[in-house]
């Protein structure tokens, strides 16, 4: 039987089929269905984002669309506190959490937890970097390998950044950043079931990819971009902006690009997006994999919901 107090999660790459796999589902089941994708919290970005249309979001409630403005920032630590309130909130009403998207970043800071590293002290990076200019980096290392073995042994030894932000972990916290990457809080503690949509053949994706963007392009999404390119707030280093598509657009507007370059670039992106995805994924432990076009998906996940879930364990 399916428990009462589990969460559903459906990962996948970019046009995997996750959105049509959820909006079915949710005619089985009583769900809400909350978005895990830094993209679609973003109000007036809607083409490019292949967020669900005003139809699908009729059909049944969604979370965490349109939270934010272009201009600001929405972080790990954000969503994992808002999408533990969302669930308690939907179960308590006796419907279904839903959890539907590919933003692995999210994913991992509800299911882990985070862990609580200090702000960056700027006296401390400033008499850290003042070692390093006058001892040298090979000397902050060997400190590293002091205070942090196991982290001086999965930093490389000429990775400047790395290595102070790790000894000032050190020096503000007072421990290392090993002890404290091991102590995580906020991370989700009930029972899961996880699947994850994806084609068997990467050729499939990498069609379905720019057969999406191709529609994109179809409709006003060019008209989409330039309102938000006429913003004198927005800019091309903000995380909206550098979403895959508008990134793109955004250059092609700004006349750095051609329309055919920023179509083969905002494809490429996508594809690259999508294999970052899947890298994510086949690390993940404990989920149901599901095929994109399978006309026995739907049934596969509700056959899967009638065992017991599980709570979530990191391989880690």
């Amino acid at each position: 039987m399916f428990s009462k107090d589990a969460v559903i999660a459906i990962y996948g790459p970019t046009a995997s089929g996750k959105t049509a796999l959820s909006l079915a589902l949710c005619e089985q089941l009583d769900c809400e269905i909350i978005s895990v994708d830094s993209a679609l919290i973003y109000r007036g970005m809607d083409i490019g984002t292949a967020k669900p249309s005003r139809e699908e979001q009729a059909l049944v409630p969604h979370h965490l669309l349109d939270i934010r403005d272009p201009a600001e920032t929405y972080s790990a630590a954000d969503f994992q506190k808002d999408a533990l309130i969302l669930i308690d909130d939907i179960q308590q009403r006796g419907k279904v959490p839903l959890l539907v998207g590919g933003t692995m970043l999210y994913f991992k800071a509800l299911l882990e937890g985070l862990s609580h590293l200090p702000e960056s002290d700027p006296e401390v990076r400033e008499k850290l970097t003042s070692d390093l200019h006058e001892r040298g980096l090979a000397a902050l290392h060997q400190r590293l390998q002091e205070v942090d073995p196991i982290s001086s042994k999965r930093i490389h030894p000429n990775d400047p950044q790395r290595i102070l932000r790790a000894l000032e972990v050190y020096e503000v916290a007072g421990k290392n950043m090993t002890e404290l990457t091991q102590q995580r809080y906020g991370q989700l503690d009930k029972p899961i079931y996880q699947f994850a949509v994806a084609p068997a053949n990467r050729q499939i994706l990498h069609e379905r990819i720019a057969q999406r963007f191709d529609q994109m392009l179809a409709q006003p999404f060019e008209e989409e971009v330039k309102t938000l390119f006429a913003r004198l707030d927005l800019h091309p280093d903000l995380p909206s902006i550098r979403s895959v598509g508008y990134r793109q657009m955004w250059q092609y507007l700004a006349e750095k690009l051609s329309y055919d370059e920023m179509r083969e670039r905002g494809i490429i992106a996508t594809r690259q997006l999508a294999k970052r995805q899947m890298t994510w994924l086949r690390g993940w432990p404990d989920v149901h994999w599901l095929e994109t076009g399978d006309d026995n998906m739907l049934a596969r996940v509700l056959s899967a919901i009638e065992q017991p879930a599980k709570k979530f364990e990191s391989k880690d």
